[in-house]
C-alpha cells in the first residue's frame, strides 16, 4: 500500500515525473541504456495505487491533450480507452473523467494561451479548490499567433503570480479587518509541460514554416527558461521537458 498523507499519496509526484511522460509519450523505456541504470519500471497497477484518490487536472493545448490520453491509457483498459477516445479529443474542448475503481477524477482544460491559464489558477483559488497534481503548458499557440516572446515572457509572470497564490499555508484575510489567522492548504504537485522541438520542414502550413522557425523558437525558450517560473530558476513548477 502507498504512504498517504492528508489523503494523498507521498508517491505521485514520481508517477509523473518517471512514468507518464518518459514511458507514455516518449517509450523510453525500451532503451539500452535506460534499461541499465536499473531504474524502477513502474507498471499500471503502480500508477492506479499511485494516483488512488487523486484530482489530476492538466490544462494547455493539443501537447496537453496527448498526455492525457497517455496518461489515460496507463490507467484504463484498451476497450475504455477505445470508448473515450472520440469525447477527448474534441477540438478546442475540455474534458473530464472520473475513474470509479480507483477515484481518480482528471479535468483537461483547454488554454492555448498563457492567459488561460493564469485564468485557470485565479479561478481554483477564488473557488478554495485546489488539485492533487497540476500539469499545464501553453507556447504554441502565442507562437504562432502573438509572436512575441516578450510578450510571451510578461505573459509568464503573471502567471508565475498567480500559480504562487496557489501554494499552502495562504492568510485568510477577511474584508473586514485584519489578517485572522492561516489556512493550511495541502501543496499540490505542479509541473510545466515542455515543448519538443519543431521540425520547420514537417509543419504543414507556409505561415507556420515561417512564424515558427528555430529563432523564433529559442526565443519563447529563452523566455521559459529566464523567466522565474521553473523550479531550477527558484519558481514554482517543475519542468516536465519532454
Amino acid at each position: 500500500m502507498p504512504i498517504m498523507f492528508d489523503g494523498i499519496q507521498i508517491g505521485v509526484l514520481a508517477a509523473y515525473v518517471v512514468l507518464f511522460v518518459p514511458v507514455g509519450m516518449a517509450d523510453w523505456s525500451k532503451n539500452r541504456k535506460v534499461k541499465g541504470c536499473d531504474f524502477e519500471n513502474l507498471g499500471s497497477g503502480d500508477v492506479k495505487d499511485l494516483l488512488n484518490g487523486s484530482w489530476v487536472v492538466v490544462a494547455g493545448d493539443s501537447q496537453a491533450r496527448l498526455l492525457v490520453q497517455s496518461l489515460l491509457s496507463l490507467i484504463l483498459n484498451e476497450k475504455r480507452m477505445g470508448m473515450i477516445m472520440k469525447d477527448l479529443f474534441k477540438r478546442h474542448n475540455d474534458y473530464e473523467i472520473v475513474v470509479d475503481d480507483i477515484g481518480m477524477k482528471l479535468d483537461f482544460f483547454w488554454a492555448p494561451y498563457v492567459v488561460n491559464l493564469t485564468n485557470l489558477m485565479v479561478g481554483f483559488k477564488q473557488n478554495r479548490t485546489y488539485p492533487d497534481v497540476l500539469v499545464i503548458g501553453a507556447r504554441l499557440w502565442h507562437m504562432l499567433h502573438v509572436n512575441n516572446a516578450s510578450d510571451y515572457d510578461i505573459a509568464l509572470e503573471n502567471l508565475r503570480s498567480s500559480v504562487v497564490s496557489l501554494l499552502p499555508f495562504l492568510p485568510e484575510l477577511s474584508t473586514d479587518g485584519p489578517v485572522t489567522g492561516f489556512v493550511s492548504v495541502r501543496s499540490p504537485y505542479l509541473f510545466w509541460l515542455g515543448m519538443p522541438m519543431l521540425i520547420n520542414e514537417m509543419l504543414n502550413t507556409k505561415e507556420k514554416r515561417e512564424k515558427m522557425n528555430d529563432k523564433i523558437w529559442h526565443a519563447y525558450y529563452g523566455a521559459l527558461h529566464n523567466n522565474r517560473i521553473l523550479c531550477s530558476y527558484s519558481g514554482p513548477l517543475l519542468l516536465l521537458d519532454i
